[in-house]
């Protein structure tokens, strides 16, 4: 489905903030309130905006050790494991990438021994060949 650019502006802004008001989005796009409110319905019905998320504040985020956890995984596997990871709470999305490994994963702990406790889970896990994590050291921004 093709967006108009203020679709995809209307979806920038409800990234931002799920929770403001359309009056609100409204005089930030420069469109009628009923006009917002019809595209937003709209989304909805179409299935672009498939729900709505919570947002933790960034105090809490960075008190959290959150890690990318780059996984190779051994051919014909890949259903497997991501069935395991899916099991394991700690992570918040695991993607299917290209390049020299089949899967990352993002994952937020409260302290980096639980970090160093999941990432050995991972790695144990049939069907993981090899694991490479990088910790984020900071967020510059997130949409």
């Amino acid at each position: 489905m093709k967006l108009s650019e203020n679709d995809q502006r209307l979806l920038n802004l409800l990234r931002e903030n799920a929770r403001a008001s359309t009056a609100l989005i409204a005089r930030r796009l420069g469109l009628s309130r009923t006009t917002v409110q019809s595209r937003i319905e709209r989304l909805e019905r179409e299935g672009v905006i498939a729900g709505y998320t919570v947002r933790v504040h960034d105090d809490y985020e960075r008190s959290r050790i959150r890690a990318h956890i780059m996984i190779a995984v051994h051919p014909r596997q890949a259903a497997q494991v991501a069935a395991a990871l899916n099991a394991m709470p700690e992570l918040r999305a695991l993607y299917s990438v290209s390049g020299p490994y089949d899967l990352i994963a993002i994952c937020s702990v409260p302290a980096v021994e639980d970090m160093d406790t999941l990432t050995d889970r991972i790695g144990a896990i049939d069907g993981v060949e090899r694991t490479t994590s990088s910790i984020v050291l900071s967020t510059k921004f997130e949409r």
